[in-house]
């Protein structure tokens, strides 16, 4: 057997005689990692989920939404919309709380849904509410006036709708009259124009129930959180568990390397 071989009783013995070497290197590693935690800066994530807004009437082909989900994403990782938020906040481009929104900032979307998630972090729940609400609240208004257009020419149009129904309909209720109170072949004549003005205030009130539904809040809505901004109880930096399980980890390794490199040294001297 060769002497430069090691077993498992030769460690053990390894660690029996050099236990203040692993004890030291373990305290130290702990020590540090102690310090660590109650140094650093304590970050606290923010999750929202918002939707796009959208206007439900639009021509056909073409995107309710004010803004695709690419073209979202694409302008929140802008550093100029993401300094827009930050100064309405009061906050300055370089400042700490700057730096962390910008480092952050980060946008999960979901299609299927129709709805993208959003998280952020900052050095206090509270202002990690602020900001992801702040970010939200951009949008709205620059979702808003990109449909406010196309918006407006909807309504334009259910108002026409209801002029044309209003008139369809009193000339319908004038034929009924025509065709109760004149017999003969005045009457007959009228009833024919009564069966087509008849189609057409069905098909115009079909249109108008149709638009006013497009117009109403299932299809028709803001960029809006869909639920209310979630932040942890506890900070999400640093983690305290993981940290303290990497510390242990690290200091059994680095004792464990320790004490074998002294007793490699010992056993040199020895001999």
């Amino acid at each position: 057997m060769e002497q430069d071989e090691i077993y498992i009783a030769d460690l053990w013995r390894v660690f029996a005689r050099e236990w203040r070497w692993f004890a030291i290197v373990l305290l130290v590693v702990l020590a540090c990692t102690f310090a660590f935690i109650h140094a650093a800066k304590r970050q606290w994530e923010a999750t929202a989920w918002f939707q796009i807004a959208q206007v439900g009437q639009v021509p056909s082909g073409q995107d309710p939404h004010a803004e695709s989900f690419q073209r979202v994403l694409e302008r929140v990782q802008t550093v100029d919309f993401q300094n827009l938020v930050l100064k309405n906040q009061g906050f300055a481009e370089d400042s700490p709380e700057a730096r962390l929104y910008r480092k952050s900032l980060k946008f999960d979307p979901s299609p299927y849904a129709q709805m993208i998630k959003l998280t952020i972090r900052a050095t206090s729940p509270e202002l990690a509410v602020r900001l992801a609400t702040a970010t939200v609240d951009e949008l709205h208004v620059l979702h808003r006036q990109l449909g406010s257009e196309p918006l407006r020419m909807a309504k334009t149009a259910l108002v026409e709708l209801h002029e044309q129904l209003d008139a369809a309909t009193a000339d319908r209720d004038r034929l009924l009259q025509v065709v109760n109170g004149k017999p003969g072949q005045e009457a007959s004549l009228a009833s024919v124009l009564l069966a087509s003005k008849s189609q057409e205030v069905r098909s115009l009130r079909q249109s108008t129930t149709d638009l006013t539904t497009r117009l109403g809040p299932s299809y028709t809505f803001d960029t809006s959180l869909v639920f209310p901004v979630y932040v942890p109880k506890g900070p999400s930096f640093p983690n305290v568990t993981l940290l303290w399980g990497i510390g242990i980890v690290f200091g059994l390794f680095f004792g464990a390397l320790a004490a074998m490199a002294r007793n490699a040294v010992r056993r040199t001297s020895t001999r």
